[in-house]
């Protein structure tokens, strides 16, 4: 049998999981500045299968238009300059032999509005994701038996409150976002 409390923690996490979600792939999205998370989506063929870039070598960003990745292994050379080169970020890595350098061209105005409409579509799946959370812990309250009314209506208001909360947070990081983006 659920209980109101166990309703709402549970509308909590799920709400959660969707903010943080939301937040790991803005991150993987191109801002003007070099950030490790972007490669975070690029899978390199490895060992006969397909692993993260972050599973096969170091990742950083030692300067701001410039990412560095050294795979562990100097074999896999090859097979991560390729993996970024097809992961459709439009980058151009080059290899020296011990290194592969990131260099991130500047992006153009349209470039931008482009990722700036990306980031508001990610934004929308994951506020989706949030009041879907929100609905089915409302119909899990309406469910509930053997509890008053006022203790139902005072659940679904917790149930909104976190809404809520989880909403103006995913905001705040669209904002963040888009001012990242637009930054020339």
């Amino acid at each position: 049998m659920t209980t109101l409390p166990d309703i709402k923690k549970n509308a909590r996490q799920q709400m959660q999981k969707s903010v943080e979600n939301t937040q790991r792939e803005l991150a993987s999205i191109r801002s003007s500045r070099a950030t490790t998370s972007l490669l975070d989506t690029v899978r390199v063929e490895a060992y006969g299968q397909q692993m993260p870039l972050n599973q096969v070598a170091t990742v950083a960003a030692p300067e701001a238009r410039l990412l560095t990745v050294q795979p562990w292994d100097k074999s896999l050379m090859n097979a991560v300059e390729k993996a970024i080169l097809t992961a459709d970020l439009g980058l151009n890595p080059s290899n020296d032999g011990t290194i592969i350098r990131v260099p991130l061209p500047p992006l153009t105005e349209e470039r931008r509005k482009e990722l700036v409409r990306i980031v508001h579509k990610l934004a929308e799946e994951g506020r989706i994701a949030v009041r879907h959370a929100r609905e089915e812990a409302r119909h899990q309250v309406k469910k509930v038996e053997h509890v008053s009314d006022d203790d139902k209506h005072r659940a679904e208001a917790d149930v909104q409150t976190a809404h809520d909360d989880a909403i103006q947070h995913i905001d705040d990081i669209v904002k963040v976002k888009e001012a990242e983006i637009m930054e020339v």
